[in-house]
């Protein structure tokens, strides 16, 4: 995990200079908070099949980032994975991070293992402040990851909450094959800078009002967790596995 900057802005005392410094903050601690994750499979149904060789990638703009196979070629077979993390490579190191604008953020998923399969993923958001809590104030909402669902993709509404995304890809994904795309792109929303506290406090001339941003110190997380079961009876093994209701009807699958 990359160190965090940690750096507050207090008692603003102008606010177009304030936004555009907090969004300079906000860059610095994404880069160290956004994480990626990947799990393959529920240890739930892993003892009824044979795996052979099963195994995913998270691919981000183009790049491996997390991935986790099976090899059967080892003694008593093994696993290799890499855990990676995700938006490290959001803007260039000299260019100021901006609310509001859009950065490329394509998300796909690889079949790296050696049998076809069904995937899903999971996507999460949501917001740490400096002492690495969550935040309520900042809703996941205002982290706008662009979501695809005209390539074979398909949002579980049922499933999904504020935070949680879940993601099925409709077709078989072959083996050595990338899907489409899951997300394409993301921005923090403009209407962060709207969130602010004000309190007053006593002064010798009186009362002041101070005024504080929600996001003062915040970072914004993105996780993208992969999971995926072998075609072979492809329904029974995502119930088992997900406990998600599914129908595969020619090689198709639907909520």
């Amino acid at each position: 995990m990359a160190g965090r900057i940690k750096k507050f802005i207090t008692s603003p005392a102008g606010a177009l200079g304030m936004f555009a410094l907090a969004a300079v903050l906000l860059l610095f601690s994404s880069v160290g908070g956004a994480r990626a994750a990947l799990t393959y499979y529920s240890e739930t149904y892993t003892s009824r099949v044979q795996m052979y060789d099963i195994g995913v990638t998270l691919l981000e703009n183009g790049e491996e980032i997390s991935w986790r196979n099976y090899d059967s070629r080892k003694d008593n077979g093994s696993w290799l994975e890499e855990k990676g993390e995700l938006l490290t490579a959001l803007a260039e190191e000299e260019e100021q991070f901006k609310i509001g604008a859009w950065y490329p953020e394509v998300l796909q998923v690889r079949n790296s293992g050696t049998i076809n399969q069904y995937v899903r993923v999971s996507v999460y958001r949501y917001w740490l402040d400096e002492n690495g809590k969550k935040m309520q104030e900042l809703t996941p909402d205002l982290i706008d990851l662009e979501f695809c669902t005209d390539n074979g993709w398909m949002i579980d509404e049922e499933s999904s909450t504020d935070e949680r995304t879940i993601l099925y890809y409709n077709k078989v994904l072959e083996t050595g094959a990338t899907s489409p795309s899951f997300a394409e792109r993301l921005k923090i929303d403009q209407s962060v800078m709207n969130k602010v506290t004000q309190t007053t406090v006593k002064t010798d001339k009186g009362t002041k009002t101070i005024t504080t941003f929600d996001y003062d110190g915040a970072q914004f997380c993105v996780e993208a967790v992969v999971d995926a079961v072998q075609e072979h009876n492809a329904a029974d093994a995502i119930w088992s596995a997900w406990g998600r209701r599914v129908t595969v009807s020619d090689g198709m699958l639907s909520l």
